[in-house]
């Protein structure tokens, strides 16, 4: 009887330890990185004034976005997400580089911001609505029963 007690003594302390241990590492933050921004060293290989939109293309590949006016500028957008537990994710890190163009395509300007350089942006997400949300499974299964029409199948004759 003896021998039972003490292998359940040790079976539960192994239990609630796995079970800290798991508490413990579903706590840990966990870091995603979004988008692209060229390097510095890129950067500096393009000449204001003399670079065009296919040798920015060429020298640091093809941007995130490009401006909503045609001609208006390349943007290269890197985010970092922190996700941490149930909480939300949150972004800790944003870089923006924008490269404008004048109306001929030349390089007008490069610039870099951060989320510490004024209001966040939230990037947008195209996400197509569903016209069957709130519609359950057998409203969805039966609800063209009174819409069949014989005539509209393939190979009918009238």
């Amino acid at each position: 009887m003896l021998k039972v007690v003490n292998r359940l003594k040790l079976a539960s302390r192994t239990l609630v330890f796995t079970a800290c241990l798991a508490v413990a590492s579903a706590c840990t933050p966990i870091f995603e990185n979004h988008g692209y921004i060229p390097p510095a060293e890129e950067l500096a290989e393009i000449k204001v004034g003399v670079d065009t939109r296919d040798s920015v293309i060429e020298a640091v590949g093809a941007p995130s976005s490009s401006g909503v006016v045609r001609d208006s500028g390349f943007y290269y957008v890197r985010s970092k997400v922190r996700h941490y537990g149930p909480k939300r994710p949150e972004v800790v890190e944003r870089q923006l580089v924008a490269i404008s163009f004048d109306q001929r395509g030349v390089v007008r300007n490069i610039e870099r911001f951060g989320l510490e350089d004024g209001i966040i942006v939230q990037l947008d997400r195209r996400v197509t609505e569903s016209s069957i949300e709130g519609t359950g499974f057998l409203r969805q299964l039966l609800g063209n029963i009174g819409n069949f029409n014989p005539a509209n199948i393939p190979g009918a004759t009238n």
